[in-house]
């Protein structure tokens, strides 16, 4: 029996020489001795060379998302003008009156926002709202001899033949409109104004230029702005419904 046991012993310790010997029972490496494999330089220059060519398609692919939502938001802008002033028409049976001295300045603001004449003997006129107080003179001195009062505007003793003012445009915020020489004008609120189409004694307003007898919508009215977005113009009008790129001005 003791010889049987020695030859066990014997077998199983030649059998774990023999593991040693193939490196089978050796332990892995420790793990504060590895090292994580690092990039080459060559590797390097491959991944920056990439995001390189992505950042070049996404800057295109930004701007053109910008371009896109400015426009937009002017169109938007647009229609809700757009409404007022058919509501405007339907109430008085023709489209606001404008300013044939200036396009660039007009009264479209205070015709849909609709006023009341407070002083009757000096001509002071207040919005609707409480908003905004003008004279017949700062209306003659931004507006033209041509306006010395408005159309929608609730007069004191008026009878019923002449309708009160009413406030045809609503939910129209701050960046909508621009105080001028005491007036208040109607402007847009995104892309930045034009330079070239800004001559507001340097103000950084856009006001939306305004025909009540349209040019180019005959029996209409012509409502348009220009936005310029990373250098190119844009003419955002009711006569197309296209945004026209470095269209002559009207």
């Amino acid at each position: 029996m003791k010889t049987i046991k020695s030859d066990k012993w014997q077998a199983a310790s030649d059998r774990k020489n023999t593991r040693m010997a193939r490196g089978g029972n050796s332990r892995p490496p420790s793990p504060v001795t590895r090292h994580a494999p690092a990039f080459t330089l060559v590797e390097l220059l491959v991944v920056i060379s990439i995001i390189g060519v992505l950042a070049a398609f996404t800057f295109p692919v930004m701007t053109a998302v910008k371009k896109y939502q400015f426009i937009t938001h002017t169109r938007a802008e647009m229609g809700q003008l757009e409404a007022a002033i058919e509501g405007y028409k339907d109430a008085y049976g023709f489209y606001p009156p404008d300013n044939p001295g200036n396009v660039l300045t007009n009264q479209l603001y205070y015709e849909l926002i609709g006023t009341t004449n407070t002083d009757t003997t000096t001509g002071k006129f207040q919005t609707l709202d409480g908003s905004s107080t003008v004279t017949t003179a700062q209306l003659n001195g931004v507006f033209g001899n041509s306006v010395s009062a408005f159309i929608n505007c609730s007069k004191p003793g008026a009878g019923e033949q002449v309708p009160a003012g009413r406030n045809f445009i609503h939910e129209l915020r701050p960046a909508q409109t621009k105080a001028f020489n005491g007036v208040t004008l109607l402007v847009g609120s995104v892309g930045g104004p034009d330079p070239n189409y800004t001559p507001l004694a340097g103000s950084t307003a856009n006001p939306w230029r305004y025909i009540s007898q349209g040019v180019n919508n005959p029996g209409s009215y012509d409502l348009w702005i220009q936005l310029q977005i990373n250098g190119t113009k844009y003419l955002v009008c009711n006569w197309n419904n296209q945004a026209q790129v470095n269209n002559p001005l009207p």
